[in-house]
């Protein structure tokens, strides 16, 4: 059975950092493409960042966050720096069920079948 397991989120102020993990069992994670979503209150869970052949960012993470991964300890994670109060969500690991060199395959939900529980991230003003 896959489970996804993220930690690291917590509380930061506006312009600082947090790095969240994921740890994959149940699967080789050589064998899968990573992605992290967020959900913020009242809204859809949205793309942030994936980790397959290439890297894919969502614009508006672009050159604040870090994804990668290390198939040898079965982790992916998010760097997350200059973090701003609109960051503010819910984070989840997702694991994507092929390799493709496809941003809009990455950003879809449709494209993973595992999911992690989430870590709440919060960012004050």
């Amino acid at each position: 059975q896959v489970q996804l397991v993220e930690s690291g989120g917590g509380l930061v102020q506006a312009g600082g950092s947090l790095s969240l993990s994921c740890a994959a069992f149940g699967l080789t994670l050589s064998t899968r493409a990573m992605g992290w979503f967020r959900q913020a209150p009242g809204k859809e869970r949205e793309f942030v960042a994936a980790a397959a052949w290439n890297l894919y960012y969502t614009d508006s993470v672009k050159g604040r966050f870090t994804v990668s991964r290390d198939d040898a300890k079965n982790k992916v994670y998010l760097q997350m720096d200059s973090l701003k109060p609109e960051d503010t969500a819910v984070y989840y690991c997702a694991a994507a069920r092929n390799f493709y060199d496809s941003a809009g395959y990455y950003s879809s939900r449709r494209s993973y079948d595992a999911w992690g529980q989430g870590t709440q991230v919060t960012v004050s003003s």
